[in-house]
């Protein structure tokens, strides 16, 4: 029988999507706010993989990635979506846009094994954690790189994404070690 062990902790991670530079700051305040400083912050990137999002958010998309100094237990991530999916509508309710979502936030986090996105929507290759929240594996580190699975959505396997998400998972393998020192 396996020994059941305390999971190492993870980075948390929000992919910030919108077309207003506004939105992006508003949500940098509000999550640093409810779950910390900022630890890393990516470059804004043009989100240009698809046309999903047109319909309800626009078009001109960006996207930025913010990952937060606190550890985290890999559990805490279902509150978390629940939290970004408030803020998504706390500010579509404020925001004075055309769209009917103009601010997309996908909560996840960064383990030294996978970047795991928590969502809503079941799907054959989601697990089930509580509250109404899946978590997808939208990558693993395999080889010393990024792999994706079928379904891990174009713009996660971008390059310079990828290169994020590098010194993201070095982050926090620098801060496991400390914690066993």
């Amino acid at each position: 029988m396996g020994e059941i062990l305390k999971q190492k902790p993870v980075l948390l991670i929000a992919a910030v999507t919108s077309r207003y530079p506004a939105a992006l700051d508003w949500t940098i305040e509000k999550t640093t706010a409810a779950w910390g400083e900022v630890a890393l912050r990516s470059s804004v990137f043009d989100f240009t993989e698809t046309d999903f999002y047109t319909e309800s958010m626009g078009t001109d998309l960006k996207k930025q990635f913010i990952v937060f100094d606190r550890l985290l237990d890999p559990s805490e991530l279902p509150p978390k979506k629940i939290q970004s999916n408030r803020w998504e509508v706390e500010y579509s309710e404020h925001a004075q846009s055309e769209e009917i979502r103009p601010l997309n936030i996908d909560p996840g986090y960064i383990s030294e094994a996978k970047l795991v996105l928590a969502t809503t929507k079941d799907r054959d290759h989601r697990i089930y954690l509580s509250e109404g929240i899946f978590a997808e594996v939208t990558l693993h580190f395999r080889a010393k790189q990024w792999t994706s699975s079928r379904w891990t959505y174009p713009d996660y396997q971008r390059e310079d994404f990828q290169e994020f998400f590098t010194k993201c998972r070095n982050l926090l393998r620098e801060r496991i070690k400390k914690l066993t020192r």
